[in-house]
């Protein structure tokens, strides 16, 4: 239960600290210069990371893994972690931003879930997106 358990508690503690420091990226420091320092950071420390959690793997043994989603991974973050910084710099409130954001990757995921991995859709899914929508409009009255 635990292995169930911790990685929801590191991703939900994790986005907390990430919205707030997404909203308090200077408005007019370059986004992209903030980028580049934050993925700095990140490398050391998921390489500092790779060694304290290895069990004397081979570091380059691990890179000669990759493929092509460890690559687009890094994009697409870069593309979520911008969106987050230019969203907070037009004016949205941490408030209400991640939720909006989150609501509809859930609404979406359901159909990629349906398309690409060919999960059931079924009512109680069908009642979640509403639930999603309308929780969208209380949160944007």
């Amino acid at each position: 239960m635990f292995n169930f358990i911790w990685p929801l508690v590191l991703i939900v503690g994790s986005n907390i600290i990430y919205q707030l420091c997404a909203k308090s990226i200077p408005s007019q420091m370059n986004t992209y210069a903030s980028m580049t320092i934050t993925y700095a950071v990140a490398t050391v420390f998921s390489t500092v990371m790779f060694f304290v959690t290895s069990k004397g793997e081979s570091f380059f043994r691990n890179l000669a893994l990759t493929n092509w989603a460890t690559i687009v991974l890094g994009i697409v973050i870069t593309g979520l972690e911008v969106g987050f910084i230019f969203a907070y710099k037009a004016g949205w409130k941490v408030s209400t931003l991640s939720v909006v954001a989150n609501a509809f990757l859930a609404v979406a995921l359901i159909f990629v879930g349906l398309f690409v991995y060919h999960e059931p859709i079924n009512w109680t899914k069908i009642a979640g997106i509403l639930i999603c929508l309308t929780g969208l409009w209380f949160l944007n009255r």
